[in-house]
């Protein structure tokens, strides 16, 4: 479905992508772990068109949409889920998911609205209450549902686990794999807990300094030695 080629990404003279492979398949979940400022959140602004990358090429299903503007990007079939979660905070938790759903066809509005209250039971009783009056996982549940509501083939997630509490955090990965599942939604997932991430991923990438160290299933990473040293016993340890 998704395959970045030899992709550099630059911040004026800074170089923050460095000839990065990946591949994504349809239906697979592939996350990216790496440190704080390996270039994981610039590979996905990359492949939305924001920056555009200055070398190599993105493919989607074969076609270059490397050059493509960022909003025909999302119409082909791609929706991102920020780091931070963004959501729109004066706007009511209706009123976000309906931003989701500005670039496809108003008539399956209400179809699409209805999966994402299924999956996020907790958003249904907030449907008129403003998103900064929502917990950080609340918040998180809206940012990941506003992407689903142009129901994308593939959903770009930066860390869905950021500032969430470890009982929120198993949540919100127990509902990604659920939509990877019966939605059949490919999912690139950026990701600095390594554990929950392997543990969810068919397939994973690490991230260095702009460029792919090393690749494998998640079970594979999961139990590599210089992973675990790096990014678990070292780091984020299960919780």
């Amino acid at each position: 479905m998704l395959c970045v080629e030899r992709v550099h990404t630059f911040y004026g003279p800074i170089e923050a992508l460095r000839g990065v492979d990946i591949e994504v398949h349809d239906g697979e979940i592939v996350t990216l772990i790496g440190a704080n400022g390996a270039g994981k959140s610039t590979l996905l602004m990359t492949i939305c068109g924001a920056p555009h990358a200055a070398q190599g090429r993105v493919l989607l299903d074969g076609r270059d949409i490397s050059r493509e503007p960022t909003h025909l990007i999302m119409r082909a079939g791609i929706a991102h889920a920020p780091e931070g979660r963004r959501i729109f905070p004066r706007m009511s938790v209706l009123e976000n998911l309906q931003m989701g759903a500005l670039a496809v066809n108003p008539r399956y509005f209400e179809e699409h609205l209805q999966r994402v209250l299924e999956l996020f039971p907790a958003l249904a009783s907030r449907r008129q209450q403003r998103g900064d009056t929502l917990s950080g996982g609340e918040q998180q549940m809206l940012a990941i549902g506003r992407a689903l509501m142009s129901r994308p083939r593939l959903l770009l997630l930066d860390e869905p686990s950021l500032g969430l509490a470890p009982m929120t955090v198993k949540h919100i990965f127990r509902i990604l794999r659920d939509i990877n599942q019966t939605m059949g939604t490919t999912m690139l997932l950026v990701e600095q807990n390594a554990f929950h991430a392997l543990r969810l991923a068919h397939r994973a990438y690490v991230m260095v300094n702009g460029s792919i160290a090393l690749t494998g299933s998640g079970e594979q990473l999961l139990a590599n030695r210089d992973v675990r040293a790096a990014y678990l016993e070292g780091g984020r340890k299960p919780s």
